[in-house]
């Protein structure tokens, strides 16, 4: 019986401790990169502001390429739907809108994760002009983790692992409106 007694409470402590330090741990994530593109703010912001060009220089549609998408409005207007679902599960299901356009400034969407994990989450484009043939672009991504879940965020480093899917978006993004 003091056997069972001590492995209730060592697993009581084991669950309780695990229920405690999200408590005091911030779920909130960020990841922000940028690259210069040689093209006027106009070019590249009239590029960016449609959900469907990323497809062309964002990594994750290339993640599963067979991957259904489903498409709701006018593309690169606000309420604009750009819907995905895929069988690999580091591709999922989700969607994301256009909640915003700032014209030759900002796009921000609102991300909505269903599978593997649900989660809103928000990204934005934004567009400044360096000189007259060249464009600084920002792209980021910000979110929060919900309480118990936001332990994660002490394992794993969502700034590097979603930012250098942005810098490889951004690089491809580069590539594509250079050539043109």
């Amino acid at each position: 019986m003091k056997t069972l007694r001590k492995i209730l409470f060592v697993v009581i402590t084991i669950i309780a401790i695990i229920l405690i330090i999200p408590l005091f741990v911030s779920g909130d994530y960020r990841a922000e990169r940028e690259v210069k593109i040689n093209r006027n703010v106009s070019e590249v912001f009239d590029y960016v502001k449609h959900l469907k060009n990323q497809d062309k220089y964002g990594v994750w549609a290339k993640k599963d390429p067979a991957m259904a998408k489903d498409y709701k409005g006018t593309d690169g207007t606000v309420g604009f739907i750009s819907a995905w679902k895929s069988d690999k599960k580091d591709v999922g299901r989700g969607e994301q809108e256009i909640i915003m356009i700032d014209p030759g400034k900002r796009v921000e969407m609102e991300l909505r994760f269903y599978e593997p994990f649900e989660s809103t989450d928000f990204g934005y484009l934004t567009t400044e002009a360096v000189n007259d043939s060249v464009t600084l672009v920002k792209w980021g991504f910000y979110g929060k983790m919900k309480y118990p879940m936001n332990v994660m965020t002490l394992f794993m480093d969502m700034e590097t692992m979603i930012g250098t899917d942005l810098q490889n978006g951004l690089n491809n993004l580069k590539v594509i409106l250079e050539k043109e």
